[in-house]
């Protein structure tokens, strides 16, 4: 009798177990299945690689990921992204990368081909072009990440603390990030004419005026042209 009991009651946790493999929390693309409960990302053909989903996936797993799912013409994140003015500009887009077993990246990526470059731990190249024979001796560690965002208009400012609690917030919620990472929220420039100097005005105005008196000019010019008349041929009467 004790026997049965116990049977039925391991019977029991494995259940709970299985159905306790909820999805990642971190990652959307995850397939979670169990006992024991462990989710992966497909990277390939058959390729599954474990992620933690209790920390931020790495993004040399996540480009990996999406270089397959774009191939099999599934959804992948939406690219084109604006980086800023002193970032370090990546031309070539998204490639298939390297990763090591931690998720980083490696320090060289050919790309399949036997075109390699150094990059970066962002996985950004950071070096000109070579062939296999390239030496990358460590990977560059990045420390500072500069995220452009935008919001829809409002009635009233935007209280600068609270977007920035918001932010934290919502990063921590989503990929479980450190709220303190978030360290400053700037507003963008405008534009507006209370900002512009009395040289700046100047100058605008001049050209606003020479652009009427051109359109002015052409005008009068065609009105002018109009009212003179073609002149009939005159056959030359015989000497």
């Amino acid at each position: 009798m004790k026997m049965w009991i116990f049977a039925v009651l391991a019977a029991l946790a494995v259940g709970a177990s299985a159905q306790d493999c909820s999805p990642c929390a971190t990652m959307k693309w995850a397939t979670c299945d169990g006992p024991p409960c462990s989710c992966y990302l497909l990277v390939g053909n058959g390729v599954k690689q474990l992620i933690d989903c209790k920390a931020l996936i790495p993004k040399c797993f996540l480009m990996k990921a999406e270089m397959y799912r774009a191939g099999k013409a599934l959804n992948i994140r939406s690219i084109g992204r604006k980086q800023h003015e002193t970032a370090i500009v990546d031309n070539d887009g998204i490639y298939d990368p390297e990763c090591e077993n931690d998720g980083k990246f490696k320090a060289k990526q050919c790309n399949g081909t036997d075109v390699c470059w150094c990059v970066n731990s962002a996985g950004v190249r950071r070096t000109d072009k070579g062939d296999q024979s390239l030496k990358c001796e460590k990977l560059v560690e990045t420390h500072w990440i500069r995220l452009q965002l935008t919001h829809k208009e409002g009635p009233t400012n935007v209280n600068k603390d609270n977007l920035k609690a918001a932010i934290a917030t919502e990063l921590n919620k989503r990929y479980k990030l450190d709220p303190s990472l978030v360290k400053d929220v700037q507003e963008p420039p405008t534009m507006t004419m209370k900002h512009l100097t009395g040289g700046i005005i100047a100058v605008i105005v001049v050209v606003v005026l020479a652009v009427i008196a051109g359109l002015l000019a052409v005008f009068f010019f065609q009105k002018r042209q109009r009212k003179y008349k073609k002149a009939q041929p005159r056959e030359m009467e015989q000497m």
